[in-house]
């Protein structure tokens, strides 16, 4: 049995995979509380779906990649089964986790999606460092930069862990709203930093506030 705050299909925004159509499985409950959260509603609002019942509602879509997010999704243990049926099923399974939670009960074919949390968030103190140690090629590593200070965080994160060559990507993001993504870009490549610049493409389509996206 999972809680689940709500599953639709939209236009990929993050990540590589930004502009494909995706089905996403938001879950309910998260352990963080960034500061620039933008999913508050992820934290308590949701419903009890079977298995079964979650699946057969992607099914429906008929598309091929399918993201499972949060809150926090690696908090409910059946997201395990979950991402196992979807791989098994035949899709693109995403996860995008916060990098608290252990990811090594993740199916090696599903793209694990680490958000390391920069000062800038107030969760920076909670990440499991571990988590990196064991990235692939199939993994990607995101960072949600605030200002200056979260872009140095980032960088010296960048450079200790020797992420790039280690995973599929690693990805800047502005904070949408507050971090204008000119400044993000004059950083990155003032010092040749061989990282992605993402913007949310879902915020700029339909809007910052919209849900369901």
């Amino acid at each position: 049995m999972l809680t689940i705050n709500e599953i639709f299909h939209s236009v990929q925004g993050e990540s590589t995979y930004a502009g494909r159509p995706c089905v996403f499985v938001r879950l309910t409950a998260c352990d963080l509380r960034c500061r620039w959260c933008d999913t508050p509603y992820a934290f308590t609002e949701g419903r009890k779906m079977s298995l079964d019942e979650v699946l057969q509602t992607v099914r429906g879509y008929d598309c091929p990649l399918v993201e499972i997010t949060g809150g926090e999704p690696l908090l409910q243990a059946d997201v395990y089964p979950l991402m196992e049926q979807l791989v098994e099923d035949g899709h693109t399974v995403l996860v995008e986790t916060g990098g608290h939670r252990p990811i090594d009960r993740v199916p090696p074919q599903v793209v694990r999606i680490i958000d390391v949390k920069c000062p800038g968030s107030g969760e920076a103190h909670r990440m499991a460092w571990s988590n990196l140690d064991g990235l692939t090629a199939n993994d990607e590593v995101k960072f949600v930069i605030a200002d200056r200070g979260d872009y140095e965080y980032a960088r010296s994160v960048i450079e200790r862990h020797s992420l790039v060559g280690r995973c599929g990507a690693v990805l800047m993001s502005p904070v949408h709203g507050e971090l204008e993504p000119r400044a993000l870009a004059a950083w990155i490549l003032a010092d040749r930093l061989p990282v992605r610049l993402q913007l949310q493409v879902h915020k700029y389509i339909w809007g910052a506030e919209t849900r369901g996206v």
